[in-house]
């Protein structure tokens, strides 16, 4: 999975750790969400998109597995 949380928070000048306490998480999630890592629940992928003034489609993209 690859995100757009990066741009879009150096965009709205959002630190990791800006973003994490507005969406009620700890920063090292951000870090993972960031990184492709971590697969968010439906509710922080809400929260992180309404922060980041998006959708949740345009900042998460997601790729189907290769066989």
């Amino acid at each position: 999975m690859k995100t757009k949380i990066k741009e879009l928070r150096a965009k709205y000048n959002l630190t990791q750790e800006d973003l994490a306490k507005k969406v009620g998480v700890r920063r090292e999630t951000i870090v993972f969400l960031e990184q492709g890592k971590y697969i968010p629940s439906l509710k922080l992928a809400w929260d992180v998109a309404k922060i980041l003034k998006t959708t949740i489609d345009e900042l998460f993209i997601f790729e189907a597995e290769k066989k």
